[in-house]
C-alpha cells in the first residue's frame, strides 16, 4: 500500500511517501514560506519525484493536531482535497503520538516518552506514554499515561514527577525550548529533537488502515486542544474592563 502523508503542524511541516511500511522520501517544508503558499505543490512535487500519480496513491495521513491552527487547517483541508477528488480514503494522525512513537525506536518496554510541543504563550502540548514491547508504529506500541494537555512546562513537570526515572526521554520543540525546566524537573531523562514527521506519520497510518482504521475526507476531526489565539483574543475585546 502507497501512503503519502503530510504534517503541518509546525512553520516547517513535513511530507513522505510510505510505502509497505517503508519511508520511500520524507522531506522538510520551506519553512521561509506559509503552508498555503507551498501546498499541494510540495506534495506533488514528492510524488513527481517518484513518478507516482495521485491515482496511484492508496491512502493519504495528515497530522490532525495540535499545532498552529491555520497550519492544520490548510493541511487538513489539502489532504481533504486530494482524497475527495481521488476517492481514498484518510486516516489523521496526533503529532503528540507520531512524536512519541519516533522516540519510542529502540526504547525498552517500559520507558517513559514525554511528548512536548511549543503551543506558545510560555506553554506546551504535551502527552505521557509508556513503551510497549508491541511493534513500531501500532497503535499498542505506546500506552497512554496522561491524555494529551496544554501548560506550564513546570507545571506539567510537577505533576508527572512520580513517573520519571533516568530512562525517561522528552521529545519535541518543546522539550528542546524548555530543555532547563526538564533537566532540574526530571534530572537524567533525555532531550530529543523532533525529527520530520510525516514519515512517522505515514507508517502509523499504515498499521491503523490494516485494522480498518480510516475515516472518509469529511470525518477528519483535528486536535486542537487550546482555542485558537484569534478566537481568545476577540473574546478579550468583548469582555467589559
Amino acid at each position: 500500500m502507497r501512503v503519502l502523508a503530510l504534517d503541518t503542524t509546525t512553520r516547517e511541516g513535513s511530507v513522505a511517501l510510505v510505502e509497505d511500511d517503508r519511508v520511500v522520501d520524507e522531506r522538510r517544508g520551506d519553512g521561509s514560506r506559509t503552508h498555503a503558499e507551498r501546498l499541494p505543490s510540495e506534495l506533488a512535487d514528492l510524488a513527481a519525484a517518484h513518478g507516482v500519480a495521485w491515482a496511484d496513491i492508496d491512502l493519504f495521513a495528515v497530522a490532525s493536531g495540535p499545532g498552529s491552527f491555520t497550519g492544520l487547517r490548510i493541511g487538513i483541508a489539502t489532504i481533504q482535497g486530494l482524497a475527495f477528488v481521488n476517492r481514498r480514503r484518510v486516516v489523521a494522525v496526533a503529532a503528540l503520538d507520531a512524536l512519541a512513537q519516533a522516540a519510542s525506536a529502540d526504547r525498552a518496554a517500559g520507558t517513559i516518552v514525554a511528548a512536548w510541543m511549543d503551543a506558545h504563550r510560555h506553554d506546551v502540548f504535551t502527552a505521557l506514554y509508556r513503551v510497549t514491547d508491541a511493534p513500531l508504529f501500532t497503535p499498542e506500541r505506546l500506552a497512554a499515561v496522561e491524555a494529551p494537555s496544554v501548560g506550564d512546562p513546570l507545571e506539567t513537570l510537577t505533576r508527572w514527577s512520580a513517573y520519571f526515572d533516568r530512562g525517561s526521554v522528552f521529545i519535541g520543540d518543546g522539550a528542546v525550548k524548555y530543555r532547563g525546566e526538564i533537566d532540574r524537573g526530571a534530572a537524567g531523562a533525555a532531550v530529543t529533537a523532533p525529527p520530520p514527521l510525516a514519515g512517522a506519520i505515514g507508517r502509523i497510518a499504515l498499521a491503523r488502515a490494516a485494522r480498518g482504521d480510516t475515516v472518509d475526507p469529511a470525518g477528519i476531526q483535528p486536535l486542537y486542544i487550546r482555542r485558537p489565539d484569534a478566537e481568545i483574543d476577540r473574546e478579550k475585546k468583548r469582555s467589559p474592563q
